[in-house]
């Protein structure tokens, strides 16, 4: 279930969910016209959204980015490695490079 921001449209000293507050709802449902704490109008607005996948590092790599994990000082695994690349890089050794001539294009 997503979830909604919403913010006051009044100032509302007495709410301790002012200025604003987000809350868990169906998509189906309506907007919320009102704080349900303390009755006070309210309008719903535009807020970052929470994007969880489990093929995200598979969707990186097939838009054209590198992800690199940091696993020790100056080494790193490469979460979206491509084939003939390293899983490991390691700074100290510049053929675990990723190969970015095959992911950057004009």
């Amino acid at each position: 279930m997503p979830y909604y921001c919403y913010e006051h449209l009044q100032e509302s000293p007495r709410c301790e969910h002012h200025p604003g507050f987000e809350v868990e709802q169906p998509i189906r449902d309506l907007p919320l016209q009102v704080c349900p704490w303390c009755g006070a109008p309210v309008k719903r607005v535009l807020g970052a959204s929470l994007i969880k996948s489990k093929n995200l590092d598979c969707e990186l790599r097939d838009k054209g980015f590198t992800k690199l994990v940091r696993v020790d000082d100056g080494l790193y695994e490469n979460k979206t490695r491509r084939p003939g690349e390293e899983k490991y890089v390691d700074r100290r050794r510049p053929e675990t490079l990723p190969r970015l001539e095959k992911t950057i294009r004009d």
